[in-house]
């Protein structure tokens, strides 16, 4: 069983999620923050190519290419969240259905933010619209922590750009290393209003560490767990200055 009640600041683990969630104690997670696959893979034109600019790589992810049943996270994340606890999960438009089917009837209020991108990819071919939203499922129990900041500011849509620059994890060869990274703005906003100073905060689909590098700079505990070697790596030299 992980020792969360003594945990100091932060713990990366590298296996399955669906096995290490069995280990974390009942009622033990203060906020779920997490970026699982889209299951998008059968959505994929694949990689498009241009004579007059260089190539839009648009490779299917090795996490994507497994199908993932939000109904097969719902038990663990209800068992493992405080009485006053919240659940936001990135997700995009083919499976709002399928969350809010899963975890609605579980949760008290199932709610989702549009996260609008201000500088998303272009349709080259100007065939239909620019992919520029993606969801954010929220849910959570009666009693949870909401630090409300103003009527003007706590919409459930949010303007921010992909992440881009020096924010960017970067491989040994300067390529971005994480294909769906987020942003921390984002991250960091959603840590704001959905948990307190010391709360413990889960993302149990780690990638390279957004999650926990905005959780311990607003001074909140982290959980991350991966699969993925290199994305745990990454992730350990990211979060050092912190942990």
């Amino acid at each position: 069983m992980i020792n969360v009640k003594d945990l100091e600041k932060c713990l990366i683990i590298e296996n399955d999620c669906f096995e290490v969630l069995k280990e974390i104690p009942d009622h033990s997670i203060d906020l779920i923050l997490t970026d699982p696959p889209y299951n998008l893979a059968k959505y994929s034109t694949g990689n498009m190519h241009f004579d007059w600019r260089a190539d839009r790589i648009n490779d299917l992810q090795p996490w994507d290419l497994t199908a993932l049943d939000p109904s097969e996270l719902v038990s663990e994340f209800k068992r493992i969240l405080s009485p006053r606890g919240n659940i936001f999960i990135f997700c995009s438009y083919n499976l709002i259905g399928e969350y809010h089917k899963a975890f609605d009837p579980v949760f008290d209020t199932f709610q989702f933010m549009v996260w609008h991108k201000t500088n998303p990819v272009p349709n080259f071919r100007k065939s239909s619209f620019l992919n520029s939203c993606e969801l954010i499922v929220a849910c959570w129990n009666k009693g949870h922590t909401w630090n409300f900041t103003s009527q003007n500011d706590m919409h459930n849509f949010i303007e921010c750009g992909i992440c881009m620059g020096s924010e960017r994890i970067k491989d040994e060869q300067g390529k971005n290393l994480h294909a769906t990274q987020k942003p921390l703005a984002i991250l960091e906003k959603i840590v704001k209003i959905a948990s307190d100073r010391s709360d413990v905060v889960l993302d149990c689909f780690n990638g390279v560490g957004s999650t926990g590098e905005a959780a311990l700079k607003l001074g909140r505990k982290y959980i991350g767990i991966e699969i993925d070697k290199k994305f745990v790596e990454a992730t350990k030299k990211r979060l050092e200055k912190y942990c």
